[in-house]
């Protein structure tokens, strides 16, 4: 492992001074708002409840009619924006408090709203009740609850999982889809309002799924989330009495978090606002990360065409994080074209900048960010909630959830699956492949693998069992050439995989893993359906890569295997002691899902080329998806720019210390550091193609040797010359021009 070190800046980049970001001035209601204004005594009572609103903020909240937009950027206070604007249709206009609905996403989020509402200075209990803040689906069930509309809400993801798979058991549609690609598809249809009719060809089994999902929920009485907002749009458009009813009621709306609104969203909100025109949306298009759930950043972005007369007001004051950080999620976000264009501000000073390191691999990652853990902790600087790492996909934690575990280090996985990685579906039969290699009599591994043969798996193992009872074989697997109905071909790929099994076990893993991929495994995944290039199959590939990595560590087969059931034992015991620690324990999370939290110390991991930016962004053109046509590069920098939102998003939740990391090798290929990063430092970038970037390098001095070598890691730059392995003369630090292919 290299040594742990830090750096202000990523390798590659000569200018060592980090962006920053202006200091905001500190003026506020107290100085801004003279006690003669007529208002004056509604700011004042908020003052003595310790809320000080800045200058954008009081015309936020002193906005009365008409649509506003109000862009918050990150950390810039638009709860508060929010609470104290229902505070003031209260107290200053006197506005009924059952005129007023405040929609936002979550229900996290709604209850911390009605609780700070109810908090709010002369503001009776009942006025705060009187308020509806609710999420989107529990304010739509409401209305449909009082239509009678009786259906039990299909919640459990697992539920309708089992259904689909059932369904698509029924249609003998085999693999085709994982019944989660088949929700997603169902659930991005729907809240799109695109109908059954309008599906493309290419998901025609899909749609046929979706089909029999519907009749059976109509049968069995049910209703799933997106059916809550489909039945809700459709009753309003039809029932124009219930419409009216409620435009006349809802005088004055609110949305929150507005950049994640879906269509079908959209739509219903500007059925309610229609006759006021009342709609005050809160949000940050640089913020939108959710468009695989339908968010659709053009709603935000457009805001003052379809509400000509809006007003639109920027929240540019950062309270959260130290300049330094600000500076830097700046300097990134502003690369992106497709955004209202803003600056952000900070109101706290440091002279700590964002630090970066670029360690070999990912494991080598996890525990550079582990051991500066350790030393912080031992100082007694921090507590363990102090800390939050964030990576960009769920398969991007295996290295620091491995390491988290064997640390003995408390901490809370928010990813909503406490399992092990080697516990997922696409690679559970690898790794029953390397127990059968161990022990050809394994049963549960036979179990898992043999559909990977194509055979049924209870038929399979039925007849196993009884053919063992007659006459017990060292390789039981053999008992399946005698299936009934079986073709030649089969039988022998039955044989050929025994034999396979004999030939790896004394293999490294990692060479086992790429054998039985190249052998059957990847063929096997492609032929179970998975034939267009989707966000899917590459996730699967993803999966598949990164278990490699993880048994490239080891020398043996039943080293790798000792291993993963070490980590299931420690997991076992860390889930058993979890509610003891989930007061004080480290957070491990996507950036998704840190979207709206922040932490003293943020570790962002996985800064490379192929990670963030993910793969699925820089190859986007190869994604097949039943959105609107446009050209590869249209797709591309739609996918970017996300993906460049993502790394906002991540490096904004840092509130002090933020720490970026960028392994140099993934998987086992070597890899860029993110071009976001050395976009923020005025740098060209070569990850684009057809492009040249001008990259750090060690030039030989010799006039008769071309020589040169890229430098790679920071601990490069300390050297001031190195020997040129090509003459054996001087090299020196310098620059050179590339290609994006170099």
């Amino acid at each position: 492992m290299q040594p742990r070190q830090f750096f202000n800046s990523p390798i590659g980049i000569t200018n060592k001074e980090g962006p920053d970001a202006m200091f905001a001035e500190t003026s506020n209601s107290a100085t801004l708002i003279s006690n003669q204004e007529k208002d004056a005594a509604y700011f004042r009572s908020l003052e003595i409840s310790g809320i000080f609103l800045n200058a954008s903020q009081i015309e936020a909240v002193r906005h009365k009619d008409g649509p506003m937009l109000t862009l918050a950027g990150a950390g810039s206070g638009k709860t508060s924006v929010l609470v104290c604007r229902t505070g003031y249709l209260l107290n200053v206009h006197n506005v009924d408090p059952r005129q007023i609905l405040l929609v936002t996403f979550s229900k996290k989020a709604a209850d911390e709203m009605k609780e700070r509402i109810g908090l709010l200075p002369n503001l009776t209990p009942g006025a705060a009740k009187g308020i509806q803040a609710s999420t989107f689906h529990s304010f739509f069930l409401t209305i449909l609850r009082s239509r009678g509309y009786h259906q039990e809400i299909l919640s459990s993801e697992r539920q309708k999982q089992i259904m689909i798979k059932q369904i698509m058991k029924e249609l003998g549609m085999g693999d085709t889809y994982q019944p989660e690609t088949v929700l997603q598809l169902i659930s991005s249809h729907k809240v799109n309002m695109i109908k059954d009719t309008a599906w493309p060809k290419e998901t025609e089994d899909a749609r046929k799924a979706y089909l029999k999902y519907e009749e059976w929920k109509r049968r069995t009485n049910k209703l799933d989330f997106d059916d809550i907002l489909v039945e809700s749009y459709e009753l309003l458009s039809n029932n124009l009495v219930l419409l009216q009813t409620l435009r006349n009621r809802f005088q004055y709306v609110m949305v929150d978090e507005f950049q994640d609104t879906n269509l079908l969203q959209y739509e219903l909100i500007k059925l309610l606002t229609a006759k006021s025109q009342n709609l005050f949306v809160v949000g940050d298009d640089d913020q939108t990360i959710y468009t695989f759930n339908g968010a659709r950043n053009e709603f935000i972005l457009n805001f003052d065409k379809q509400f000509e007369t809006a007003k639109t007001i920027f929240l540019d004051i950062n309270y959260r994080s130290t300049t330094p950080i600000v500076g830097l999620g700046n300097e990134v976000i502003k690369h992106n074209r497709k955004r209202k264009v803003k600056m952000l501000k900070a109101t706290k000073k440091s002279v700590l900048s964002p630090q970066y390191c670029r360690p070999a691999t990912t494991d080598d990652e996890a525990k550079w960010v582990i051991n500066d853990i350790k030393e912080k902790l031992a100082i007694g600087s921090h507590r363990y909630a102090d800390f939050a790492i964030l990576h960009r996909t769920a398969n991007n934690s295996r290295a620091i959830f491995e390491q988290l575990i064997i640390d003995k280090l408390p901490f809370i996985q928010f990813t909503g699956n406490d399992k092990l990685f080697y516990e997922h579906w696409t690679v559970k039969p690898i790794l029953d492949h390397l127990r059968l290699a161990l022990n050809p009599r394994d049963f549960d591994a036979m179990d898992g693998m043999v559909g990977t043969l194509y055979i049924a798996r209870e038929k399979a193992m039925d007849l196993i069992w009884n053919e063992e009872q007659k006459a017990k074989k060292k390789y039981p697997l053999i008992h399946l050439a005698t299936l009934p109905g079986l073709k030649s071909f089969q039988v022998e790929k039955i044989k050929e995989r025994i034999k396979l099994m004999k030939e790896v076990k004394d293999l490294e893993p990692q060479s086992v893993i790429k054998k039985l991929r190249q052998s059957f495994y990847d063929k096997y995944l492609e032929t179970e359906g998975l034939k267009q290039a989707t966000v899917h199959k590459e996730d699967l590939k993803e999966t598949l890569d990164e278990l490699e990595a993880s048994a490239k560590r080891f020398a043996t087969i039943s080293d790798f295997i000792r291993f993963i059931q070490e980590m299931s034992e420690q997991l076992t015991l860390l889930k058993n002691s979890k509610k003891q620690t989930e007061s004080d324990a480290i957070s491990l999370m996507t950036i998704h899902k840190a979207k709206g939290l922040e932490f003293r110390t943020v570790y962002l991991i996985g800064a490379s080329e192929g990670i963030l930016p993910h793969i699925t962004a820089i190859e986007a053109e190869k994604i097949e998806d039943a959105g609107p046509k446009q050209s590869a590069k249209e797709k591309i920098e739609m996918a970017l720019e996300e993906e460049r939102r993502l790394a906002y998003v991540g490096i904004t939740r840092a509130m002090e210390e933020l720490y970026i990391l960028s392994p140099s090798f993934y998987r086992g290929k070597k890899v860029e550091v993110s071009r976001f990063l050395l976009e923020a430092f005025g740098a060209q970038s070569a990850n684009t193609n057809g492009s040249k970037a001008t990259v750090l390098a060690w030039i030989c001095s010799s006039a008769k040797c071309n020589g040169w070598q890229r430098i790679m890691t920071h601990e490069e730059t300390e050297s001031e010359t190195k020997e040129c392995p090509f003459c054996s003369g001087e090299m020196k630090k310098g620059s050179k021009e590339i290609s994006s292919k170099s």
